[in-house]
């Protein structure tokens, strides 16, 4: 159950960032409770590969979810533009701020990784929708952060199963399903090759963590492509 006084808060906020009174990648990030493993110290396992399906990108033009998430190393997240609940998507974009700040600091790491933001709600979260939204919480930075939504939630649906995002949906007196309801805050670490290599929930979703998880995943990229070309000597 959501925290009315936090909700008139994140109104306010929103409010204020949709006037220019607040710069939205100023969001703070959560404090750390303890201290990771340095990069590649560790390994992350291999949970599952992506499964493919056809999303629309911010200009309406039909994009592969396997494109999205292939070639780089990818953070992927489900959305609404119009979430207020302060444990929902306020905290995963401050996250993602934070982590993106440190991205961009790192010349050589930034241009390996990008950000995937997928709308649970395809009625109201149009492609045009998602589009401001994207201009606005991007802040036009130079770094890549996606924004998709679908045709419809039944198109959605096979996507959040295949991600394992509970959901509630809502539906029209017809039948028809027009909205997904109640989901789970995730956060989800993909390798260059589209298999899932991290969740983070509420509790472990920590820019430092995933942070030196994306490091990690990058040493990994690098010592596979050394034993191949010894291999190949």
């Amino acid at each position: 159950m959501r925290c009315p006084a936090w909700t008139r808060l994140l109104l306010l906020w929103v409010s204020a960032s949709a006037l220019g009174a607040v710069d939205p990648g100023a969001a703070t990030a959560p404090r750390m409770e303890f201290k990771p493993p340095r990069p590649g110290t560790y390994q992350l396992q291999k949970i599952q590969p992506i499964a493919d399906a056809a999303l629309l990108d911010s200009a309406g033009r039909l994009q592969k979810l396997s494109t999205a998430t292939t070639s780089k190393i990818t953070l992927l997240t489900f959305f609404y533009t119009y979430c207020v609940d302060p444990l929902g998507c306020p905290f995963a974009h401050a996250v993602l701020s934070d982590l993106r700040g440190r991205l961009i600091r790192d010349a050589r790491l930034a241009p390996q990784v990008r950000f995937v933001s997928v709308s649970l709600d395809p009625t109201t979260d149009t492609p045009a929708t998602i589009s401001r939204y994207g201009d606005f919480v991007s802040d036009h930075q130079k770094f890549e952060w996606q924004f998709l939504t679908a045709r419809s939630v039944e198109q959605l649906l096979p996507v959040l199963d295949d991600f394992g995002q509970d959901v509630s949906v809502e539906l029209a007196p017809d039948g028809t399903a027009t909205r997904t309801l109640h989901h789970m805050l995730k956060l989800f670490l993909i390798d260059q090759n589209g298999v899932i290599r991290e969740i983070y929930t509420l509790a472990y979703l920590q820019p430092e963590v995933i942070f030196n998880d994306i490091q990690t995943l990058v040493i990994e990229s690098r010592n596979t492509a050394a034993r191949n070309r010894l291999a190949q000597e």
